[in-house]
């Protein structure tokens, strides 16, 4: 049932209190957001203090967000998965294989900013 009277402001902090809820879900529900969060803690100080361009910072520093965004929708995917297939079915299996490609995809392009911009920086 749709909220009444949710409006403005009061739908702004509503989303946001929502959004805080997930989050907090996917922390003490998911390893990987776990794993993930833990390597974003260490990379954007880094991504912040290295000596780059602007535009290199912003691409290290989303590439990181990506990932943790992307862990956050398979997340979402898994659970919507869980909770109407009871059943093993190849659609089910599907849907959840394809939702960690993107999460595999994502590390990737992470993966490949990174080494681009602070590899050479290391030799």
């Amino acid at each position: 049932m749709k909220p009444q009277n949710n409006h403005g402001i009061k739908r702004v902090i509503r989303a946001t209190g929502f959004s805080i809820k997930g989050l907090k879900a996917a922390f003490r529900d998911e390893a990987a957001f776990r794993q993930e969060l833990a390597l974003a803690v260490i990379m954007l100080p880094i991504a912040i203090l290295v000596n780059v361009t602007v535009v290199e910072k912003l691409l290290l520093v989303l590439s990181v967000f990506l990932v943790l965004i992307v862990e956050l929708l398979n997340s979402a995917i898994e659970a919507v998965v869980d909770r109407f297939g009871g059943e093993i079915h190849p659609l089910s299996g599907q849907a959840k294989d394809i939702a960690s490609a993107a999460v595999l995809l994502s590390l990737l392009f992470c993966a490949i900013c990174w080494i681009a911009i602070i590899g050479p920086l290391l030799i």
